[in-house]
């Protein structure tokens, strides 16, 4: 496959930077959650499913072709797929809310979501304002998190943990990254990205069986003990 621009872009400093951060990330994540199916959209130079323990991995537009497909139109079942992992995904999607309504579709209950994207209230959302927006990833939009959050719940997901990393300013540059090192742990609320883990859940129902036993009216409405009287004949009158 030919590379896309968020490619060429992974491939500079500051995309290698970010790319060792979400590596790192989704490794420890994925780890935990099991199942029989898992799949990865987006951003194929990163493995998100590398230390997953589901036998069974597929990868929406990587490298190998395991499958070409619109990430707001999967080939795949309702219900079929234990681990969704969309590193990025959304913003480079023509539909992302469709993307993400997606992803609940195919996923079973109790499946999860991992997903990142870049933070608009940091430093890497001022670089985008001031930057030229033609080249990846200052062109692509930047959803909040609170707004990710909104459409979790408005499809059912169920929020599970959030975090920040990429505290580093977006610099370009290997020496000044390199001098920068220590701001990983003092910008705690500036994380250039941020990753999102939720569960589908399903709420149980509850059947209610009338109990014909009780009457329907209350007790206090029959009259119990009562005789019927037939009616009297009139007597006719003789003229």
């Amino acid at each position: 496959m030919h590379k896309t621009q968020q490619d060429f872009w992974l491939e500079t400093t500051l995309g290698k930077y970010l790319l060792e951060q979400e590596q790192r990330l989704f490794d420890e994540l994925v780890g935990d959650i099991f199942g029989f199916y898992a799949l990865q959209m987006g951003m194929m130079p990163l493995h998100a499913l590398k230390n997953s323990r589901i036998p069974n991995i597929l990868r929406i537009n990587g490298p190998d072709n395991d499958l070409c497909c619109d990430s707001g139109y999967l080939p795949f079942a309702e219900s079929s797929v234990d681990l969704i992992c969309m590193p990025h995904t959304l913003e480079i999607s023509d539909n992302p809310h469709q993307s993400l309504r997606e992803a609940e579709r195919v996923l079973m209950p109790e499946g999860c979501l991992v997903l990142t994207g870049f933070n608009p209230l940091s430093l890497w959302g001022l670089r985008k304002v001031l930057s030229r927006q033609d080249e990846y990833p200052w062109q692509s939009p930047f959803f909040s998190q609170m707004r990710i959050r909104d459409w979790l719940a408005l499809l059912g997901l169920e929020l599970m943990t959030s975090q920040e990393f990429g505290f580093m300013p977006p610099i370009n540059n290997e020496r000044w990254l390199n001098r920068l090192a220590g701001m990983e742990k003092g910008w705690p609320m500036l994380g250039g990205a941020y990753c999102i883990v939720a569960k589908k859940r399903i709420a149980n129902m509850t059947l209610l069986k009338p109990n014909w036993k009780k009457s329907t009216l209350k007790s206090g409405l029959i009259i119990r003990g009562q005789k019927r009287t037939k009616p009297t004949q009139k007597t006719k009158i003789h003229e």
